[in-house]
Protein backbone atom coordinates (compact mmCIF):
# COMPACT_ATOMS: atom_id res chain seq x y z
CA UNK A 1 0.00 0.00 0.00
CA UNK A 2 3.25 2.39 0.12
CA UNK A 3 2.22 3.23 -3.47
CA UNK A 4 -1.37 4.36 -2.66
CA UNK A 5 -3.28 6.32 -5.08
CA UNK A 6 -3.96 9.80 -4.20
CA UNK A 7 -7.00 11.89 -5.89
CA UNK A 8 -8.26 15.66 -5.56
CA UNK A 9 -11.10 15.96 -3.45
CA UNK A 10 -13.07 17.58 -5.71
CA UNK A 11 -13.28 21.75 -5.44
CA UNK A 12 -10.93 21.12 -2.07
CA UNK A 13 -8.10 20.10 -3.77
CA UNK A 14 -6.96 17.86 -0.71
CA UNK A 15 -5.14 15.34 -2.16
CA UNK A 16 -6.51 12.22 -0.06
CA UNK A 17 -5.71 8.34 -0.66
CA UNK A 18 -8.41 7.09 -2.42
CA UNK A 19 -9.51 4.83 0.58
CA UNK A 20 -10.01 6.28 3.91
CA UNK A 21 -10.14 4.71 6.71
CA UNK A 22 -13.56 5.44 8.66
CA UNK A 23 -14.41 4.79 12.84
CA UNK A 24 -17.96 5.03 13.02
CA UNK A 25 -16.97 1.28 14.50
CA UNK A 26 -14.94 2.86 16.86
CA UNK A 27 -18.00 4.68 18.94
CA UNK A 28 -19.30 1.94 20.42
CA UNK A 29 -22.44 2.21 18.07
CA UNK A 30 -21.77 -1.41 16.54
CA UNK A 31 -20.87 -2.89 20.45
CA UNK A 32 -18.08 -2.88 22.02
CA UNK A 33 -14.28 -1.64 20.73
CA UNK A 34 -11.20 -3.48 21.18
CA UNK A 35 -9.38 -0.52 21.56
CA UNK A 36 -5.73 -2.21 21.40
CA UNK A 37 -6.88 -3.58 17.69
CA UNK A 38 -8.38 -0.35 16.50
CA UNK A 39 -5.09 1.42 17.61
CA UNK A 40 -3.40 -0.94 15.47
CA UNK A 41 -5.00 -0.92 12.52
CA UNK A 42 -5.24 2.84 12.54
CA UNK A 43 -1.60 2.94 12.60
CA UNK A 44 -0.45 0.13 10.22
CA UNK A 45 -3.06 2.11 7.87
CA UNK A 46 -1.21 5.33 8.25
CA UNK A 47 2.00 3.30 7.80
CA UNK A 48 0.74 1.73 4.29
CA UNK A 49 -0.24 4.78 3.01
CA UNK A 50 -3.49 5.74 4.06
CA UNK A 51 -3.93 9.70 4.53
CA UNK A 52 -7.75 9.92 4.98
CA UNK A 53 -9.07 9.40 8.46
CA UNK A 54 -13.11 10.34 8.46
CA UNK A 55 -14.71 10.73 12.17
CA UNK A 56 -17.32 12.15 13.45
CA UNK A 57 -18.57 13.88 17.16
CA UNK A 58 -21.91 11.83 16.97
CA UNK A 59 -19.87 8.38 17.09
CA UNK A 60 -19.74 7.72 21.02
CA UNK A 61 -19.53 11.72 20.89
CA UNK A 62 -16.00 12.48 21.42
CA UNK A 63 -14.81 8.27 22.19
CA UNK A 64 -14.22 7.83 18.42
CA UNK A 65 -12.41 10.96 18.15
CA UNK A 66 -10.32 10.75 20.88
CA UNK A 67 -8.99 7.25 19.59
CA UNK A 68 -8.11 8.53 16.26
CA UNK A 69 -6.60 10.83 18.21
CA UNK A 70 -4.35 8.18 20.49
CA UNK A 71 -3.80 6.42 17.76
CA UNK A 72 -2.34 8.86 15.50
CA UNK A 73 0.25 10.06 18.11
CA UNK A 74 3.14 10.80 16.77
CA UNK A 75 2.47 10.74 13.06
CA UNK A 76 3.16 14.62 11.64
CA UNK A 77 -0.08 16.56 11.68
CA UNK A 78 0.66 17.57 7.87
CA UNK A 79 1.05 14.10 6.84
CA UNK A 80 -2.56 13.13 7.25
CA UNK A 81 -6.07 14.50 6.69
CA UNK A 82 -8.71 14.53 9.33
CA UNK A 83 -12.44 14.76 8.15
CA UNK A 84 -15.18 14.96 11.16
CA UNK A 85 -18.43 15.68 11.63
CA UNK A 86 -20.85 17.78 14.25
CA UNK A 87 -24.89 18.69 13.86
CA UNK A 88 -25.92 15.48 16.18
CA UNK A 89 -26.55 16.04 19.54
CA UNK A 90 -27.29 13.18 21.94
CA UNK A 91 -31.06 12.90 22.91
CA UNK A 92 -32.71 10.38 25.55
CA UNK A 93 -33.79 8.42 22.16
CA UNK A 94 -30.41 8.23 20.90
CA UNK A 95 -29.41 11.05 18.64
CA UNK A 96 -31.07 14.76 17.27
CA UNK A 97 -29.98 16.48 14.70
CA UNK A 98 -29.04 19.85 16.05
CA UNK A 99 -27.37 22.57 13.30
CA UNK A 100 -28.19 25.30 15.16
CA UNK A 101 -25.03 27.87 15.14
CA UNK A 102 -24.81 27.64 19.19
CA UNK A 103 -24.33 23.86 18.92
CA UNK A 104 -22.31 23.58 15.51
CA UNK A 105 -19.75 26.15 17.79
CA UNK A 106 -19.97 23.84 20.35
CA UNK A 107 -19.47 20.68 18.73
CA UNK A 108 -16.18 22.24 16.83
CA UNK A 109 -14.41 22.98 20.14
CA UNK A 110 -15.33 19.97 21.28
CA UNK A 111 -14.06 17.97 17.76
CA UNK A 112 -10.98 20.32 18.41
CA UNK A 113 -10.62 18.85 21.58
CA UNK A 114 -10.86 15.46 21.63
CA UNK A 115 -8.72 15.30 18.19
CA UNK A 116 -6.03 17.08 20.35
CA UNK A 117 -5.43 19.48 16.98
CA UNK A 118 -5.70 22.98 16.14
CA UNK A 119 -7.50 22.58 12.80
CA UNK A 120 -9.95 20.55 10.83
CA UNK A 121 -8.87 19.87 7.60
CA UNK A 122 -12.85 18.88 6.34
CA UNK A 123 -15.63 19.75 8.53
CA UNK A 124 -19.10 18.09 7.41
CA UNK A 125 -22.51 18.88 8.36
CA UNK A 126 -24.02 14.89 9.78
CA UNK A 127 -27.46 15.42 8.31
CA UNK A 128 -29.69 18.10 6.96
CA UNK A 129 -31.67 19.74 10.16
CA UNK A 130 -35.10 21.04 9.10
CA UNK A 131 -35.51 23.03 11.78
CA UNK A 132 -32.65 25.55 11.64
CA UNK A 133 -31.61 27.57 7.92
CA UNK A 134 -28.76 26.40 6.01
CA UNK A 135 -27.29 29.93 5.79
CA UNK A 136 -27.80 30.11 10.09
CA UNK A 137 -25.37 26.84 9.74
CA UNK A 138 -22.95 28.19 7.04
CA UNK A 139 -22.32 31.65 8.52
CA UNK A 140 -21.47 29.60 12.22
CA UNK A 141 -18.95 27.55 9.63
CA UNK A 142 -17.64 30.16 7.83
CA UNK A 143 -16.67 32.10 11.03
CA UNK A 144 -14.53 28.90 11.80
CA UNK A 145 -13.29 28.75 8.11
CA UNK A 146 -11.83 32.73 8.26
CA UNK A 147 -10.31 32.16 11.45
CA UNK A 148 -8.77 29.12 9.80
CA UNK A 149 -10.04 26.73 12.30
CA UNK A 150 -11.76 24.57 9.70
CA UNK A 151 -10.34 24.20 6.14
CA UNK A 152 -13.19 22.82 4.24
CA UNK A 153 -16.16 22.62 4.39
CA UNK A 154 -18.70 19.22 3.35
CA UNK A 155 -22.26 17.40 3.84
CA UNK A 156 -23.21 14.40 4.73
CA UNK A 157 -26.79 12.55 4.15
CA UNK A 158 -27.71 15.85 1.86
CA UNK A 159 -29.34 15.08 -1.69
CA UNK A 160 -29.33 17.92 -4.52
CA UNK A 161 -31.24 20.11 -3.70
CA UNK A 162 -30.11 20.71 0.01
CA UNK A 163 -26.38 21.46 -1.12
CA UNK A 164 -28.12 23.65 -3.73
CA UNK A 165 -29.86 25.44 -1.10
CA UNK A 166 -26.44 25.39 1.77
CA UNK A 167 -24.01 26.37 -1.42
CA UNK A 168 -26.07 29.67 -1.15
CA UNK A 169 -24.31 31.00 2.00
CA UNK A 170 -21.31 28.41 1.91
CA UNK A 171 -19.53 26.20 -0.93
CA UNK A 172 -19.81 22.76 -0.36
CA UNK A 173 -16.70 21.36 -1.15
CA UNK A 174 -17.58 17.69 -0.30
CA UNK A 175 -20.16 15.01 0.06
CA UNK A 176 -20.49 11.78 2.09
CA UNK A 177 -23.57 9.56 1.24
CA UNK A 178 -24.32 6.00 1.49
CA UNK A 179 -23.37 4.09 -1.32
CA UNK A 180 -23.07 0.49 -2.05
CA UNK A 181 -24.27 -2.24 -4.30
CA UNK A 182 -27.42 -2.30 -3.45
CA UNK A 183 -28.28 1.39 -2.60
CA UNK A 184 -27.52 3.01 -5.63
CA UNK A 185 -29.93 5.86 -5.17
CA UNK A 186 -27.36 8.35 -5.66
CA UNK A 187 -26.43 7.51 -9.09
CA UNK A 188 -30.39 9.25 -10.32
CA UNK A 189 -29.75 12.58 -9.11
CA UNK A 190 -26.81 13.24 -5.94
CA UNK A 191 -23.79 12.38 -8.47
CA UNK A 192 -24.66 13.98 -11.45
CA UNK A 193 -24.69 17.23 -9.37
CA UNK A 194 -22.10 16.22 -7.83
CA UNK A 195 -19.95 15.92 -11.29
CA UNK A 196 -21.46 19.18 -12.16
CA UNK A 197 -20.02 21.14 -9.25
CA UNK A 198 -17.09 19.32 -8.66
CA UNK A 199 -17.89 18.49 -4.96
CA UNK A 200 -15.69 15.64 -3.60
CA UNK A 201 -17.50 12.29 -2.55
CA UNK A 202 -16.70 10.00 -0.07
CA UNK A 203 -18.80 7.40 0.47
CA UNK A 204 -19.97 5.63 3.69
CA UNK A 205 -20.92 1.65 3.97
CA UNK A 206 -19.85 0.48 0.67
CA UNK A 207 -19.75 -3.02 1.42
CA UNK A 208 -23.56 -2.49 2.73
CA UNK A 209 -22.05 -2.44 6.85
CA UNK A 210 -20.74 -6.08 6.67
CA UNK A 211 -23.18 -7.62 4.17
CA UNK A 212 -20.73 -7.57 1.26
CA UNK A 213 -17.61 -8.30 3.06
CA UNK A 214 -17.87 -12.11 2.95
CA UNK A 215 -16.97 -12.58 6.34
CA UNK A 216 -20.78 -12.79 7.77
CA UNK A 217 -22.94 -16.61 7.09
CA UNK A 218 -26.05 -18.52 8.45
CA UNK A 219 -29.59 -18.56 7.50
CA UNK A 220 -31.90 -17.52 9.66
CA UNK A 221 -34.92 -15.20 9.44
CA UNK A 222 -33.45 -12.25 10.58
CA UNK A 223 -31.06 -12.30 7.83
CA UNK A 224 -33.72 -11.07 5.35
CA UNK A 225 -34.64 -8.66 7.89
CA UNK A 226 -30.96 -7.26 8.26
CA UNK A 227 -31.32 -7.18 4.28
CA UNK A 228 -34.01 -4.77 4.21
CA UNK A 229 -32.80 -2.25 6.76
CA UNK A 230 -29.44 -2.41 5.22
CA UNK A 231 -31.26 -1.37 1.85
CA UNK A 232 -33.30 1.54 3.54
CA UNK A 233 -29.37 2.09 4.99
CA UNK A 234 -30.23 2.18 8.52
CA UNK A 235 -27.37 2.08 11.37
CA UNK A 236 -27.13 -1.29 13.06
CA UNK A 237 -27.74 0.75 15.78
CA UNK A 238 -31.24 0.59 15.31
CA UNK A 239 -31.33 -3.19 14.47
CA UNK A 240 -31.17 -6.40 16.81
CA UNK A 241 -27.46 -7.96 16.36
CA UNK A 242 -28.06 -10.90 13.54
CA UNK A 243 -26.09 -12.99 11.16
CA UNK A 244 -26.31 -11.90 7.06
CA UNK A 245 -25.86 -15.12 4.75
CA UNK A 246 -25.04 -14.90 0.92
CA UNK A 247 -28.70 -15.99 0.39
CA UNK A 248 -29.09 -12.53 1.57
CA UNK A 249 -26.69 -11.05 -0.87
CA UNK A 250 -28.27 -12.69 -4.27
CA UNK A 251 -31.99 -12.23 -2.75
CA UNK A 252 -30.83 -8.18 -2.63
CA UNK A 253 -28.73 -8.47 -5.61
CA UNK A 254 -31.38 -10.15 -7.75
CA UNK A 255 -33.59 -7.73 -6.60
CA UNK A 256 -32.05 -4.52 -7.10
CA UNK A 257 -30.42 -5.25 -10.23
CA UNK A 258 -33.21 -5.09 -12.11
CA UNK A 259 -33.44 -1.27 -11.50
CA UNK A 260 -29.77 -0.51 -10.67
CA UNK A 261 -29.17 2.27 -13.53
CA UNK A 262 -26.23 1.20 -14.96
CA UNK A 263 -26.62 -2.78 -15.00
CA UNK A 264 -26.05 -3.87 -18.59
CA UNK A 265 -26.45 -7.57 -19.62
CA UNK A 266 -23.07 -8.56 -21.54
Amino acid sequence: MLGMKQIRLGRSDLQVSRIAFGTWQLGGDWGATDEKAAINAIRRAADGGINFFDTAQGYGFGASERLLATALEGVPRERVIIATKGALRPAAHGVERDASPAWIRRGVEESLDALRTDYIDLYQVHWPDPKVPFEATAGALADFVTAGTIRHVGVSNFDAAQMEAFGASLPVETLQPPYHLFRRDIEESILPYTRLHDIGVLVYGPLAHGLLSGGKCGNNKKSKSYSEEAEKGRGSHELAPVRCCADDAEWMLGKHLKRAPYARKA
